[in-house]
């Protein structure tokens, strides 16, 4: 007899890394959510509770991003059956740590688990990119696609997505500082510019592009000096008190970058795991100057994606 419930762990997220704004982010495996999916008699999808750091979402699936996200799994995969879940958010709303993404993507890969014939992770993948939108108004898939393969991944393209897994040099971990505040993602979406300037756009390319490189070719000079946004922190850092003297004291002690970890308020960095340590209490202490308290941890960055548990 096939399983009647399973249950999925998805981690959280930094998203667009710097240089690859919707198309980068990396699995953030210290916080996550779980997700557990029922068979029901009833078709569609019900959210029976929603409970942890967060409890008061919409439990109207159409409204919520992991019954969102398994109602387009469900469309999909026409099981004859429908699907209760019930969500445990380990991820602080509008962290900036893609819990969203987290939610739907926790969705579907317990629902995924019941089917008679489970879907690939490039359809999870698809039918998640539908949940994030509730969230943020947008299909994008930095957060999404990172909390599902785990690890620093680059996906290209929204209605044929090219994932691609990016290798990380070997001593460099990454620092994620969460200032205890909320930033809504449509808020952080709603300041940007919709044009661009030709120059930072081809400095923006220029970084992208040495990033990814420094990272496939273990240049960490090269990963350093290109590891900088020049189009979207500038718009969203007035949104987060405290971030450009945290930036600065990141770069101070050493760090090969730091930046906005997705929308915001979450800030991250990447560093030698000699300098580790004391980039994440250069950043916290930053924050206690404004009066913001925080919860920062330091974290390998080839870690795994969601999975059942």
């Amino acid at each position: 007899m096939s399983a009647q419930s399973a249950t999925a762990f998805a981690p959280a997220s930094v998203g667009n890394v710097a240089v690859g704004f919707d198309i980068l982010g990396f699995a953030v495996d210290v916080l996550g959510d779980r997700v557990t999916a029922t068979i029901t008699d009833a078709p569609g999808v019900t959210i029976t509770s929603i409970s942890g750091v967060v409890d008061d979402l919409p439990t109207d699936a159409a409204l919520n991003t992991a019954g969102r996200a398994v109602q387009a799994l469900l469309e999909r995969a026409a099981p004859g059956f429908g699907i209760a879940l019930a969500i445990g958010k380990g991820i602080p709303l509008g962290s900036g740590l893609g819990g969203s993404a987290a939610s739907a993507v926790g969705g579907v890969v317990a629902a995924n688990a019941l089917l008679p014939s489970p879907l690939s992770k490039l359809d999870l993948l698809k039918c998640a990119m539908h949940g994030e939108a509730v969230a943020s108004g947008a299909l994008h898939v930095d957060n999404i696609a990172p909390s599902l393969f785990g690890g620093l991944v680059l996906t290209v393209g929204i209605d044929h997505p090219r994932v691609k897994q990016i290798p990380v040099p070997a001593g460099v971990r990454a620092v994620v500082v969460h200032p205890r505040m909320f930033l809504a993602t449509r808020e952080a979406r709603g300041v940007l510019s919709r044009s661009v300037e030709m120059s930072d756009f081809v400095w923006q390319t220029a970084n992208l592009a040495g990033f990814i490189s420094g990272c496939y070719t273990d240049d960490l000079d090269l990963i350093r000096e290109s590891f900088e946004d020049v189009i979207i922190e500038r718009q969203r850092q007035s949104l987060i008190p405290g971030f450009a003297p945290a930036r600065a004291a990141a770069m101070a002690e050493g760090a090969l970058g730091c930046s906005i970890s997705g929308a915001g308020p979450s800030i991250f960095a990447w560093a030698l795991d000699a300098q580790a340590d004391a980039v994440r209490a250069a950043i916290e202490s930053q924050f206690a100057v404004e009066g913001i308290e925080t919860d920062g941890w330091v974290i390998d960055i080839d870690s795994p994606g969601a999975r059942l548990v």
